[in-house]
């Protein structure tokens, strides 16, 4: 138990000099747009003297430090700055396009995890015949399909009515998830379908491999000469020991999910983070881009900190370290 405590908390002594620094990073490259914040607010046709006021006013002007402090406490109050003539609060905008942007990553996140796991404990079982030299074409196929281009294709086929997938959505108005279940899942599971693809061509790969190690264990075939059923060995023992190495790949892919479905929600129109930053880019808005950038970056540390706590629930040899 001690062990478990001690990884616990130097992962949570770790988190907040992690977000420390993710801040400063964002903070720091923004800090060199060209785009001047003054004529964003007050547009084009503003006098030299209304854009000095506006900096001043603002602190526009003050050392990068001073600026940084004003910005992480301004975090500190859930506050990302304004944008548009309007004034219009970052974080209002965040907190509508965010949980979307979630709900298609995680989407996504389940198809890979499933269709790996399928793949992958089939490839191991039936290693070196046909079922695995078939699923190995395809995982190098799907690892060599970016997400965006097979967005793109599904797009074109559907567009002609062609394929399995040409009853499904590519536009359109996103249903809430907690009122309409079954419209949302068909609206997001194209979507979440090209955003997955790749993922599982990896990951199917890094199972199988721990599979077979697992099924080369003289536990297993002591369990199997004893007469246990093959599924009930896999189930119960092979896969809980042989998890540990895909669970820690799957961590660093939540990341490119994450990414990827920035992109996804662009091509398919979901009106996410995706659709926020370029809203931020082609308005020359630098504190939503800014926003936007942080609030995924933050997700991500802290999306991956959680798959390493889940390390010691998973395989109970990790507890030791």
């Amino acid at each position: 138990m001690s062990n478990v405590l001690n990884l616990i908390g130097r992962r949570l002594v770790q988190l907040p000099l992690m977000i420390l620094g993710i801040t400063f990073l964002v903070f720091f490259v923004m800090s060199f747009s060209k785009i001047d914040p003054a004529i964003t607010a007050l547009g084009e046709g503003a006098s030299i003297e209304a854009r000095q006021e506006y900096r001043l006013e603002h602190g526009l002007d003050d050392p990068l430090l001073t600026r940084y402090a004003r910005f992480v406490t301004g975090l500190a109050h859930f506050d990302l700055g304004t944008y548009s003539a309007r004034q219009l609060p970052v974080i209002d905008e965040v907190l509508r396009a965010f949980p979307i942007t979630l709900q298609l990553t995680f989407l996504g996140l389940i198809l890979a995890v499933v269709g790996s796991l399928v793949l992958g404990v089939v490839a191991a079982i039936y290693r070196d015949r046909w079922p695995d030299q078939a699923i190995r074409v395809l995982s190098i196929a799907s690892l060599s399909t970016p997400s965006f281009w097979l967005a793109v294709l599904l797009i074109q086929l559907l567009g002609n009515k062609v394929g399995i997938f040409s009853m499904l959505p590519t536009s359109g108005k996103l249903p809430v998830l907690t009122e309409d279940f079954g419209g949302w899942l068909y609206r997001m599971l194209l979507p979440a379908v090209a955003l997955a693809v790749p993922v599982i061509g990896q990951l199917s790969r890094v199972v199988r491999t721990a599979v077979v190690e697992e099924l080369d264990r003289d536990y297993v075939r002591t369990a199997l000469g004893a007469g246990i059923p093959r599924y009930v060995v896999v189930g119960r023992n092979v896969l809980r020991n042989a998890l540990i190495t895909p669970i820690t790949v799957l961590g660093l892919r939540i990341g490119y999910l994450m990414g990827g479905a920035v992109v996804i929600e662009i091509i398919f129109n979901i009106n996410g983070m995706g659709m926020l930053i370029m809203n931020g880019v082609t308005n020359n808005e630098p504190n939503l881009v800014q926003g936007v950038t942080l609030t995924v970056a933050l997700a991500f540390v802290v999306i991956n900190v959680v798959v390493d706590l889940l390390y010691v629930l998973v395989n109970p040899r990790i507890r030791t370290v």
